[in-house]
């Protein structure tokens, strides 16, 4: 799935911060401090919705399998099943299976395109439906509906699972927002008092604001990480 590589968020949030900042206590030293704090969590909430996209993703493959099952059992071929998923489909897939459609229009490949489309959602997922459906129409599986039932159940559970896990582990996430915004927003309040700003003006003071930065992005990162489930390795497709 694409990535968001424009710099816009990121220069508007600094700039925006760093002029409030220094509205508020007359210092660059802590404007710059801000400035860098707030693109870190914005950096984190744009990965954030990257994440949800990618979870939507893996949520929506029972419902392809289900829309695949259908498509056959009333007589379509492969081809076809795949391609109305660019209609029928999920929502959050369909561009993806858009392009595989006009890929198939294009040259007929279809074990081409299916290997594409495998490589654009480039999950384990998709790794084992892709494969299935391939082995099937080179073999002439009898057994593929079994195999996506079967396929689709598992899928389901794992699902869940992680869902459940999540949820869990959501208090660890949100510990460490919280620990990470506190001593800041508890620093802002003092930088009103000119003499807080003096005192972080000095070089001591100006070393001890950017270990602080450091520290509290250090914690962040670990924390995510301990919060962070296990990512199940592709088997067919190209690791990455």
């Amino acid at each position: 799935m694409k990535k968001i590589r424009s710099g816009t968020p990121f220069i508007t949030a600094g700039s925006i911060t760093f002029l409030a900042i220094y509205l508020i206590t007359a210092s660059t030293l802590f404007a710059s401090a801000f400035s860098l704090l707030v693109l870190a969590f914005t950096y984190v909430i744009i990965k954030n919705r990257s994440g949800k996209i990618e979870l939507e993703i893996a949520s929506s493959w029972p419902e392809v399998i289900d829309h695949l099952i259908s498509g056959i059992q009333s007589g379509m071929s492969l081809t076809e099943a795949l391609t109305e998923l660019s209609v029928r489909g999920p929502l959050v897939m369909r561009p993806l299976f858009t392009s595989f459609k006009s890929q198939i229009l294009e040259d007929g490949d279809f074990d081409r395109a299916l290997a594409c489309l495998s490589e654009k959602f480039g999950s384990h997922a998709s790794d084992q439906i892709f494969e299935a459906l391939l082995i099937s129409k080179s073999l002439g599986g009898s057994q593929l509906l079994t195999i996506l039932r079967t396929l689709g159940n598992f899928l389901r559970q794992d699902l869940a699972l992680r869902n459940e896990i999540s949820v869990k582990q959501s208090w660890i996430k949100n510990s460490a927002h919280l620990s990470s915004a506190a001593p800041w927003l508890l620093l802002l309040l003092l930088a009103m008092q000119p003499t807080t700003v003096a005192a972080f003006t000095t070089p001591t003071g100006a070393g001890i604001l950017f270990l602080g930065l450091a520290l509290t992005a250090l914690a962040y990162i670990w924390m995510s990480y301990l919060s962070r489930l296990p990512t199940v390795p592709r088997v067919f497709g190209t690791q990455k």
